[in-house]
């Protein structure tokens, strides 16, 4: 039985509700990534939000708000879909598939966070039929 722990990135960029989005695109840039998981500190690590290259066009530009007066906490998504890292990953990847998400963070205790699992690290576990099935329903046009 796999964990996600197993499969989860742990070198995780992350940044605060506070920052300005410019800051969150300028680390995409840098990072060459589109989701960037918000913390509420750097001490507790809890998981308050994600926000994604995507939200970063439809929510700030293309509504013309101000990049380097927006702060990430206005954008950023704030209804997660998790998992624990000794979760089973068929949940993970039943999650994904569910929710149609190409990433899912991993919290632990007070949802601390400690990694995240992408479509690259189901695809890594070399079984190529849940992994096409995953990709297939991520996919799918929302019903």
């Amino acid at each position: 039985m796999t964990k996600c722990s197993d499969i989860m990135t742990e070198d995780l960029v992350y940044c605060m509700p506070g920052d300005t989005v410019s800051e969150v695109a300028r680390l995409m840039k840098k990072e060459d990534i589109g989701p960037v998981l918000i913390i509420d500190g750097d001490k507790s690590r809890t998981l308050v939000g994600i926000v994604t290259d995507r939200d970063l066009v439809l929510k700030v530009i293309a509504e013309g708000m101000d990049p380097q007066k927006t702060k990430v906490n206005d954008v950023m998504s704030k209804k997660l879909v998790t998992c624990y890292a000794d979760d089973d990953i068929e949940q993970a990847m039943n999650a994904m598939a569910q929710f149609q998400l190409r990433r899912i963070p991993v919290v632990g205790e007070n949802m601390k966070l400690v990694g995240i699992i992408s479509q690259a690290d189901v695809a890594r576990m070399n079984e190529p039929e849940k992994t096409g099935e995953v990709v297939k329903e991520i996919s799918q046009e929302a019903a």
